[in-house]
C-alpha cells in the first residue's frame, strides 16, 4: 500500500513517498488505470488541470505559493537522472 500524501512535508518524505509508489507499481502496477508511462503522465497533467476541483471538492486548500518549479523539475531531471 502507498504511503499518504497528507504525511509529506518535506523533501524526504515526498521522496519516501515517490519511492512508496515506484513499489506499488512493481508489486502490483498491473492493477493501476494509468499503468504505462504514457498514461500515468497524461492523467497526471489532468489531475493538475483539475486539482483546484480537487482541493475545493474535499475541503483542501490549494497551495498558493507551492513550489511547482521543483515538481517541474523533478519530473524533468527523472527523463535522463541516474
Amino acid at each position: 500500500m502507498t504511503a499518504s500524501p497528507e504525511n509529506v512535508a518535506s523533501k524526504d518524505e515526498l521522496a519516501s513517498f515517490v519511492r512508496s509508489l515506484h513499489r506499488d507499481h512493481v508489486d502490483g502496477g498491473e492493477a493501476w488505470e494509468n499503468a504505462d508511462l504514457a498514461r500515468f503522465l497524461e492523467a497526471l497533467a489532468a489531475w493538475v488541470d483539475d486539482a483546484d476541483g480537487w482541493y475545493r471538492n474535499t475541503g483542501h486548500e490549494l497551495p498558493a505559493d507551492g513550489d511547482w518549479r521543483f515538481f517541474a523539475r523533478a519530473l524533468q531531471a527523472a527523463t535522463m537522472y541516474e
